[in-house]
């Protein structure tokens, strides 16, 4: 069964339908970073490393990990915590409230919206782009590339074919 992700574009239409610079953030940080749930909703201030644009987490096993992210994330944070007054993580709030403001989402685009359709966003994209499976499975903290041929299954030969190069000339 392929489980869906979304297109970047998807992805560019679900941030412009938030109201809130907060849920902006959350949602390119889960697809640039492919982040768990309880990897995003347990970040704090100190966990953040602007320079090297990764975020510190404890991952599955509660292993420590570095997470990366991009520019679009990067603004979004930049913004929400110059004005975010929060207590317990970054965002001041929790898992479920993450999980509300999802619905939420998913309810007002009619696209899918959770954490586990962004994970897979982050791997296919990154499939797409042409990362090979390896380093998207060490980017993603996956155990197994075979987890990661589960999530990128969505990507097909003519995703491929772009990067093809003709062998003999």
């Amino acid at each position: 069964m392929i489980l869906p992700s979304l297109t970047g574009d998807q992805v560019k239409y679900l941030i412009d339908m938030l109201d809130c610079v907060r849920d902006k953030a959350i949602v390119a940080l889960f697809v640039e970073s492919g982040l768990r749930l309880s990897e995003l909703s347990n970040i704090q201030p100190k966990d953040i490393n602007w320079d090297s644009m990764t975020v510190q987490v404890i991952g599955k096993g509660r292993k420590e990990a570095l997470a990366p992210f991009g520019r679009v994330s990067e603004g979004f944070l930049k913004v929400w915590l110059d004005n975010a007054n929060y207590k317990t993580n970054i965002w001041g709030i929790n898992q479920q409230g993450i999980k509300t403001m999802l619905r939420r989402l998913s309810e007002k685009t009619g696209i899918l919206c959770n954490p586990h359709t962004f994970r897979r966003t982050f791997a296919c994209l990154l499939r797409k782009a042409g990362v090979d499976t390896m380093t998207i499975k060490d980017l993603g903290r996956w155990e197994s590339l075979e987890m990661v041929q589960r999530y990128t299954r969505s990507v097909n030969f003519r995703d491929s074919l772009k990067f093809y190069k003709a062998l003999l000339t």
